[in-house]
């Protein structure tokens, strides 16, 4: 598998699907921001995702974490009195694959790829790596809005990732006005007559 020189590795996939995979994050309580864009990959396929959620829990199935912090001043009193904690909990999140590209390789050819915005054909591989996207890759990633169409069908929480992913898109834009804009116009279409959905994520992508 061919390496990604840049931005650092934030995880390692642990679970995955054509649709969707989980990673654990290196580091505890350090979950890439809700609706955020991430990247793994597949052999020379690069896989892309938007983070749908997250959560830490115990490293042991069915052990929940206890209360400890009765007699300390802050949180972190919690972590120095008891640095076990670090080994003992972890920090999953999960991301919809929204695109991938083919051909993995030096960051410039990259550039050159073109992005799909649909599923790809394999799902990512177990213990891929997982990078958060930066600006530029962001930006690039987001000049079609063709992903669009996966997010309205994420289920519950579908509008609030819409929107989500769309804030973090267009701060990578050097005009985030006309990009939401140009967005707003997008999801109307999507959601044909559905007027309520449509009029909350306005609300909540407007700058």
């Amino acid at each position: 598998m061919g390496r990604i020189d840049s931005p650092p590795k934030i995880g390692e996939i642990i679970e995955a699907s054509t649709s969707e995979f989980t990673a654990q994050c290196f580091e505890l309580h350090q979950p890439p921001p809700f609706g955020s864009l991430v990247k793994t990959g597949e052999g020379d396929v690069e896989i892309y995702g938007v983070v749908l959620r997250a959560a830490t829990t115990s490293i042991e199935p069915g052990r929940r974490p206890i209360a400890r912090g009765r007699d300390e001043e802050d949180e972190e009193g919690i972590y120095r009195a008891s640095p076990q904690l670090e080994k003992l909990l972890r920090t999953d999140f999960t991301a919809l694959v929204v695109g991938h590209k083919e051909g993995r390789g030096s960051a410039e050819a990259e550039k050159d790829e073109e992005i799909h915005h649909y599923l790809p054909p394999r799902p990512a591989r177990i213990h891929s790596f997982v990078y958060l996207c930066d600006l530029e890759e962001s930006a690039r990633f987001s000049q079609s809005l063709d992903f669009l169409s996966i997010l309205v069908g994420a289920g519950g929480q579908a509008d609030e990732l819409i929107a989500a992913s769309l804030r973090y898109a267009a701060a990578a834009h050097q005009e985030p006005r006309a990009f939401l804009t140009r967005a707003g116009r997008e999801v109307a279409v999507l959601l044909g007559g559905e007027t309520n959905r449509l009029t909350t994520i306005l609300r909540r992508i407007r700058c």
